[in-house]
């Protein structure tokens, strides 16, 4: 019991000293650690707070370059939009325009091809193929040709409206994208480290999937813009072609139609004429009908006239061969009466 009342060994003096310098030491250099640690710190901060607020501000300007670039694509494209929705109008316009004319064109081949048909009813050696046939044939090929071309151009204007809308939609489809980016953009460079509902987000730095690089959004947005371009131009060149078509094909008609008219007017001069020169002869003919008619009339009076004279010569031949015996000669009288027969029978012989 008295060992445990012991108190503690003492040290020297020279011992506290020493304990208390070495103490000293330890903390003077504890506190060197951390005035160096708490500079270091300082420095740390006023680093990390620089690149953080250039970071922040190279990502405002890279949000501004890019809503900029965002706002310049989409202008591209309205201003493709527009211009190719006019180029379209345009050609929905042209559209009706070949529609009407093909419809137009359909009244005058029925003409055409009634004519061609009521012609063929002409007779006998009026059928003819003549001038106003053959022009009437050409009319008929010409209008069946140009309403070839007319088809044949209203199908391509048809197909270059499906191509405008095609290239429309994909204009339209980029444009929503491209507002629909420029409102989450916009929102984006808005924000600051004061703004309300910034929060953490988790896993938010990663690759999109279906993300694309710059190039292709580039090349995306510029081949819209391409598409648009040639389609248009497609329009414009369609356009210009439908004019030419509908006025030459007009042209070729009217032209054509003036040589059917010409054609008629001289075919129908020709045939009056005809008519008129048969008219003048059937008249004289029916002139010496009648002279014939009369001249039948005086030939069967002359043969009438003839009849009293032969049967007077006949008898008397027929009477003189009763003659007796050496009586029935020939003898001048008797010559002269064959002569005479032989005469009135050449004479009514004679008598057409």
């Amino acid at each position: 019991m008295a060992k445990l009342l012991q108190h503690p060994p003492k040290f020297l003096p020279s011992e506290w000293h020493i304990a208390n310098k070495n103490q000293y030491h330890r903390a003077e250099a504890q506190r060197s650690r951390s005035e160096r640690l708490v500079a270091e710190s300082q420095r740390l901060v006023n680093e990390i707070e620089k690149t953080t607020r250039k970071s922040q501000s190279d990502v405002n300007k890279k949000l501004e370059q890019r809503l900029e670039e965002v706002r310049f694509w989409k202008k591209e494209l309205d201003d493709k939009l527009e211009q190719l929705v006019h180029a379209t109008e345009n050609l929905l316009i042209y559209q009706t325009r070949l529609e009407k004319a093909l419809e137009s064109f359909k009244e005058p081949l029925h003409i055409t091809e009634k004519c061609l048909e009521y012609r063929e009813k002409r007779v006998g050696i009026d059928l003819v193929h003549d001038e106003v046939e053959q022009e009437l044939i050409k009319e008929a090929e010409i209008i069946r040709g140009v309403m070839a071309l007319l088809t044949r151009t209203l199908e391509e204007t048809s197909e270059q409206i499906r191509l405008n809308r095609s290239a429309k939609y994909s204009l339209e489809k980029d444009l929503r994208d491209k507002f629909t980016a420029l409102t989450i953009d916009d929102i984006c460079f808005s924000l600051n480290n004061n703004s309300p509902n910034i929060k953490y987000s988790e896993n938010i730095v990663r690759v999109e999937a279906n993300s694309v690089s710059l190039e292709d959004w580039l090349d995306f947005s510029n081949t819209n813009v391409e598409k648009a371009d040639k389609q248009r131009n497609s329009s414009l060149t369609l356009k210009a072609l439908v004019d030419r078509t509908l006025s030459q094909t007009a042209n070729d008609l009217s032209r054509q139609c003036d040589v059917v008219d010409t054609a008629f007017k001289n075919g129908l001069k020709e045939t009056k004429d005809a008519r008129d020169k048969l008219a003048a002869h059937l008249a004289k003919v029916m002139e010496e009908i009648a002279s014939q008619e009369k001249n039948i009339t005086v030939l069967e009076k002359a043969i009438l006239d003839q009849e009293g004279p032969a049967k007077v010569a006949h008898t008397r031949l027929e009477t003189r061969t009763h003659r007796p015996n050496v009586e029935l000669c020939h003898d001048g009288a008797q010559y002269r009466l064959i002569k005479e027969v032989d005469e009135i029978t050449h004479n009514i012989a004679r008598t057409p």
